[in-house]
């Protein structure tokens, strides 16, 4: 989230229309698109084109296991999705909500480069949110929403998945639409990975209720999640403290034991071996017992 001085987080807090504003001045850092979708022969698939900026390039083979493309949202924006199959006999698939200042070009190289969906034998689908990478429109806490449910749409009717083989997985900002989307639909689980309470929370970490300006109020939605919920947290997370993931787990109707990784920020959680290693065993052995 951005520095912002205090007279700026009070002007936004107290000038109307806040809940806009605060999102957008607090939450939504669009980097550069890392990427574009190439249209084939056909017109009918559109392949992944990695620009310079992005993190990884791929061979033809694991190109080859990317499927991308466009939907449009309630709001009508046109969102970018892409569904990557990282193991043929996977359970699971991860409808994954990314951070702030990246888009699926960077993402793809932890998906892929990385090896997440092959460590813990799932699928993965995820999406840019409008304004981010090839998505159109902008970046607002609404559309946030709308592109959740555009994807979870499209995850279902275009692959045939069923909410019992999905599990909701929201990454700092991304938890927002991922606790929305799953205090309304049951899955699999949940995994909210460097949650946030609200935005006046992270603003002002004394703030003991949620106003009606306040924005993305995990805290007041988590509760009616009726899914399990594994929560990752590093204990020394510097952008949204700590404390958020604690009082989120203290919310939860079902949770699981959570991950808390000592001296872990919150851009590197996933380079503790306890992170795959949690996630490894919540995915192959505890969804089995739940």
């Amino acid at each position: 989230m951005n520095n912002l001085s205090f007279s700026e987080l009070c002007c936004l807090f107290c000038c109307p229309p806040c809940p806009g504003k605060i999102a957008s001045k607090l939450a939504f850092l669009p980097p550069d698109p890392t990427y574009t979708l190439m249209c084939d022969e056909s017109g009918s698939r559109r392949h992944l084109n990695l620009s310079e900026r992005a993190d990884w390039q791929y061979s033809s083979r694991e190109k080859d296991a990317i499927e991308c493309f466009m939907t449009r949202t309630s709001k009508g924006n046109r969102i970018a999705c892409m569904f990557v199959r990282c193991s043929p006999n996977a359970k699971y698939t991860l409808l994954f909500s990314h951070g702030n200042a990246v888009d699926l070009g960077q993402m793809s190289s932890f998906y892929i480069g990385l090896g997440l969906g092959s460590r813990i034998n799932c699928n993965i689908f995820s999406y840019d949110y409008s304004g981010y990478g090839a998505s159109s429109g902008k970046p607002t806490e609404k559309n946030l929403y709308a592109d959740i449910d555009a994807a979870w749409v499209a995850l279902r009717t275009r692959y045939g998945i069923r909410p019992e083989n999905v599990i909701i997985y929201g990454q700092s900002i991304g938890t927002v639409p991922s606790v929305d989307l799953a205090a309304r639909y049951e899955s699999a689980a949940v995994i909210l990975h460097s949650p946030l309470t609200s935005g006046m929370r992270v603003a002002f970490p004394d703030t003991k209720k949620t106003y009606c300006f306040d924005a993305f109020p995990n805290i007041d939605k988590i509760s009616k999640i009726t899914s399990p919920v594994l929560i990752i947290h590093g204990t020394e997370d510097e952008v949204i403290d700590f404390s958020h993931g604690l009082a989120l787990f203290e919310r939860c109707q079902r949770p699981v034991e959570p991950l808390w990784v000592e001296g872990a920020g919150h851009n590197d959680v996933e380079l503790y071996g306890q992170y795959l290693e949690r996630l490894k065993q919540f995915v192959s052995q505890e969804l089995v017992n739940l």
